[in-house]
């Protein structure tokens, strides 16, 4: 983290103009004077969100220099004279000023590895906040739930190999290529992991709650991943993949051993169509009515759209936006984070949950990772903000209140969470629905006797409309309409009785095409079309993926390999290390 980098097009004077007025002062006594040796600070300056700017106005103002950019926490690595460092903390547009101890960025102790005792954004510091810490010293730690995560894959990598992380199927573009099957080669679904259910090792309680701090934990390590992959290197995924792999978690939640109880969706479309027949939306009430808890990120698209991202629109589930601790375990002073949509026309945010410089783990090579080199902890870790971070915060404590009570339905875990949460005392309620869970205080009170009313939603409506402006590309064209991704037709009326009843998914098959790839059965992708083309090896572009910044580095040169679905059933692997074979990455 030494590396001194230069901000193009920007200059600093403050220190010039410092300098002159040591001269002057000298000439006025007649005698030469040797101005004392500066004494240096390596610190990390952070500001609020968007100030980025600001913040390399106030380390100039103090003398100092920029020795990185870190824009994925709205600040900076800089040098600061020691004088200089206490009047930089009370600069217009400072939030923090900390200690980048041995390069090492807030408190990742580069021998003892996880050292997150003070460190803003860090899974222990959320666990504080959300009391989780807490619950798991009662020895509720998410033992017997499995949260499935449909996402971009999930990577062996330390931290989500200790037994905690099994592989569904892949149905993402890169399932043709047997050497990308479930891994994650964009890195969001490996942070949304981490957050979930990270753990480098299993122990009671106890351990977590008061020996923890040197160990990497999720907010429900016990808790099991059950993880769909469906989007690519890109993050690109279609809302037809999106909803085979709702309806394959609803038909699939309690067979071959899987308890899924929980099912997290860090993803959103912006969908002006109303959610009671939008296909999307029907889709998540489904896997609703099944059992499942549907946790859905609210969208990062802040104030510039009024509306909540679809399905988080839809009044069942439990929708989520970004809170900002400010360095603080107290809610009272939190605010919304300016990317956090508030759904201030109609549907509002349920709840609001830790989503900015969230600490997760890297995925070494991915392509969050390759884009985003400003900002990675120790190599192991990154940072990243948005939505989606909050979500797997929340689909992490409905884990543990699910743990402690599992027969409870998915209404009163919303109610718990809801009815437990504090709100932050200056911002208002629109923004942040009943405010942040305390699953301490939910747990401490047996489920509510509570039903939400009936949507009376249909999902008989149009598939392109799921879409909104989220469309993928196959190097020819869009995928549009109403076609789902291997360009079949789509038949709303169908799929929604399907879907209502459990049997979307038959034989291996999803509206009337069979879902190919090393781990199942049937034709290929490569007979797929839309617009008259086939897919083989075209680049797949765009994303609807909520994450909204992030941090990484670049790839080792190690490989990968994974464990399958297959015809006969789930095959019961799960990661247990982080050896990799089978393909490299660049």
């Amino acid at each position: 983290m030494s590396a001194t980098v230069r901000i193009p097009g920007r200059r600093y004077a403050a220190g010039a103009i410092a300098a002159a007025t040591l001269v002057a002062l000298a000439a006025t006594t007649g005698q030469p004077t040797r101005p004392a040796p500066v004494q240096w600070r390596d610190v990390i300056v952070t500001g609020s969100t968007g100030s980025l700017h600001a913040v390399e106005h106030a380390v100039a103002g103090v003398g100092g220099h920029i020795r990185r950019a870190l824009p994925v926490i709205d600040g900076v690595s800089a040098r600061v004279p020691a004088a200089g460092v206490a009047q930089l903390g009370h600069l217009p547009g400072v939030r923090s000023v900390t200690a980048d101890a041995q390069g090492h960025l807030m408190g990742i102790d580069p021998v003892l590895g996880y050292d997150t005792g003070g460190d803003e954004g860090s899974l222990y510091d959320i666990a504080q906040i959300t009391h989780a810490k807490d619950v798991w010293n009662k020895g509720v730690t998410g033992k017997g739930v499995d949260v499935a995560l449909i996402d971009s894959g999930v990577a062996p990598v330390p931290g989500l190999t200790s037994g905690n992380v099994l592989d569904g199927p892949d149905l993402s573009f890169e399932s043709q290529v047997p050497a990308l099957e479930h891994l994650d080669t964009y890195g969001h679904g490996t942070h949304m992991a981490s957050i979930i259910a990270g753990r480098d090792r299993a122990a009671s309680g106890s351990t977590y709650a008061n020996g923890g701090s040197h160990l990497y934990l999720g907010v429900a390590p016990d808790s099991r991943l059950v993880s769909l992959k469906v989007a690519s290197s890109d993050g690109a995924a279609d809302v037809s993949q999106i909803i085979a792999a709702i309806d394959w978690v609803t038909e699939n939640a309690h067979t071959q051993g899987l308890n899924i109880r929980v099912l997290n969706l860090s993803y959103g479309t912006d969908s002006k169509q109303d959610p009671s027949v939008d296909p999307l939306d029907y889709a998540v009430e489904n896997a609703w009515r099944a059992g499942i808890t549907v946790v859905v990120s609210a969208g990062n698209d802040g104030a510039n759209r009024p509306a909540l991202a679809d399905p988080a629109n839809d009044p069942m589930v439990v929708a989520v936006g970004a809170d900002d601790p400010r360095g603080t375990d107290s809610v009272g002073d939190d605010q919304v984070p300016a990317f956090s949509q508030r759904g201030t026309s109609g549907r509002h945010v349920d709840v609001i949950a830790p989503g900015v410089h969230v600490i997760g783990l890297r995925d070494p090579g991915s392509s969050i990772d390759q884009q985003n080199a400003q900002a990675v902890l120790n190599d192991r870790f990154f940072r990243g903000s948005g939505t989606s971070q909050a979500a797997a915060v929340v689909s992490g404590l409905a884990a543990l209140y699910l743990s402690k009570f599992p027969a409870a339905t998915p209404d009163q875990v919303k109610y718990a969470l809801m009815h437990s949460a504090t709100a932050p005392s200056s911002v208002k309620s629109v923004y942040t629905g009943l405010g942040v869970p305390d699953v301490n205080k939910a747990i401490g009170n047996s489920p509510a006797a509570y039903t939400q009313p009936a949507s009376g939603a249909t999902g008989t409506g149009s598939l392109e409309g799921a879409r909104g402006s989220a469309h993928v590309n196959d190097g020819f064209g869009d995928l549009t309409g109403e076609q789902d991704v291997f360009g079949q037709t789509w038949n709303a009326e169908s799929w929604a009785a399907a879907s209502a009843a459990g049997s979307a998914w038959s034989n291996g098959g999803w509206n009337g095409h069979t879902w190919t790839g090393s781990s199942w059965n049937g034709s290929s992708w490569n007979d797929a079309t839309w617009d008259g083309h086939t897919w083989t090896g075209h680049t797949w572009t765009d994303t609807a993926w909520d994450g909204h910044t992030w941090t990484g580095n670049t790839w080792d040169g190690h490989t990968w390999t994974g464990h399958t679905w297959t015809d006969s059933g789930w095959s019961s692997q799960t990661w247990d290390g982080a050896d990799w074979s089978a393909a490299d990455w660049s």
